[in-house]
């Protein structure tokens, strides 16, 4: 059983499951749990890893349309080091305050591998939820995409080739920003929404079947980050590692078309609309073909 199967198990169990967040009584609450192995490549500074683990979390929030509270962590390593773990609470407490939350603390243990698990709280009285997508909506995403598959071919590149430049600058690129702002633009106009940490496509499916409809997605509207095309052997290699990949943390939503002006005028973050909401028996499309659902998913 992968994670999508288990999942899908919990939600038979659990009436708060299905979205990025549990939304209760005003409230939204979110936990994740991150590795070293599958999550921090070799050359991930404690830094990041607490900015990383923190704001994977922070997103969950940001695509509920919420506003960010509070985060904590529980840190886990074989041994405990000082300055790698300070490093890591200054990386949490960063990118908390970069969406106006707090980090309050969390718990220390030890585990045979440096292991994170985090859970961040909101505040909202009208969650966005996954499931009204509705015909004619447009589809949106912030930011660009791309960033975190950029990222990791540099940390390979850097351990190749020990080159602190690239180290330096894969790190940059696992640091993404919470979408919180652009989350809170989105809500009050959003039918649907979530974040893409398992990658656009995979995103996609995941609205498609909780709001029972389809998308027509245009490639040339896709945000591919810069970054992609530094390491990307051309353009269709770009857009794979852009829908694909995932772990870029940007929201994925669907608005009325008359909406588009005023989430915009609301977020400094960039909004690209990349297709359309259509009937669910035409499928889910890129340039027209079938776009499979491939992305991330833990046991897969």
């Amino acid at each position: 059983m992968d994670e999508r199967a288990a999942l899908a198990l919990l939600e038979g169990e659990l009436a708060a499951a299905g979205d990025d967040a549990a939304a209760i009584d005003g409230l939204v609450v979110t936990t994740d749990m991150l590795h070293e192995r599958t999550d921090f490549p070799d050359g991930t500074t404690r830094y990041t890893a607490g900015w990383r683990a923190v704001g994977a979390s922070l997103s969950d929030v940001a695509a509920m349309g919420a506003d960010a509270t509070a985060a904590v962590a529980a840190y886990a390593v074989p041994e405990f080091d000082r300055d790698e773990l300070l490093a890591f609470v200054r990386g949490a407490r960063d990118v908390c305050e970069r969406v106006d939350a707090e980090y309050v603390g969390g718990d220390l243990d030890e585990h045979a591998e440096f292991t994170v698990a985090t859970t961040a709280i909101g505040r909202t009285d009208d969650p966005v939820e996954r499931s009204g997508a509705e015909s004619g909506d447009l589809v949106c995403v912030t930011g660009t995409l791309g960033r975190s598959a950029a990222g990791l071919e540099l940390f390979r590149r850097a351990d190749r080739e020990d080159d602190a430049a690239q180290r330096e600058r894969a790190n940059e690129l696992f640091r993404f920003g919470p979408r919180v702002q652009a989350g809170r633009a989105f809500a009050s106009h959003a039918t649907a929404m979530m974040d893409s940490s398992d990658g656009l496509a995979r995103s996609l499916h995941q609205l498609a079947e909780a709001s029972d409809c389809g998308f027509a997605i245009d490639s040339d509207a896709v945000p591919i980050a810069d970054a992609v095309r530094d390491i990307a052997d051309g353009e269709r290699e770009a857009l794979e590692y852009a829908t694909t990949f995932g772990e870029d943390f940007e929201l994925v939503a669907t608005i009325p078309e008359d909406a588009l002006e005023a989430v915009r005028s609301e977020t400094s973050v960039a909004i690209s609309v990349i297709g359309s909401v259509v009937d669910p028996e035409d499928g889910i499309t890129l340039d027209g073909e079938p776009l499979a659902d491939r992305g991330y998913t833990h046991g897969e």
